[in-house]
């Protein structure tokens, strides 16, 4: 399974989001540092749940990173994320 089927498969199954778009961006970032080949090194991630509502910007990034998990976010070297509450 791809990495960023892994992270939609992830985030889906934690959040029930009523939008969410994993955009892999690993190929404009060829040659850079923390490219390590693989193409599957950078995302971006919007998300929309109603779980965020009232939640801070840190926490709602802190409640995604727990959700994808420290194996996942270990062969990410950038995350980009958009999130909020509908």
């Amino acid at each position: 399974m791809s990495v960023a089927s892994e992270i939609h498969q992830r985030l889906t199954k934690a959040f029930t989001p009523e939008k969410l778009e994993v955009v892999n961006e690993s190929h404009l970032h060829a040659g850079h540092a923390g490219d390590d080949g693989s193409g599957e090194s950078h995302f971006r991630v919007v998300i929309v749940a109603a779980d965020f509502a009232g939640k801070t910007r840190i926490a709602r990034h802190r409640a995604v990173h727990a959700a994808m998990g420290p194996d996942l976010i270990a062969r990410i070297h950038a995350l980009a994320l958009d999130i909020s509450a509908p």
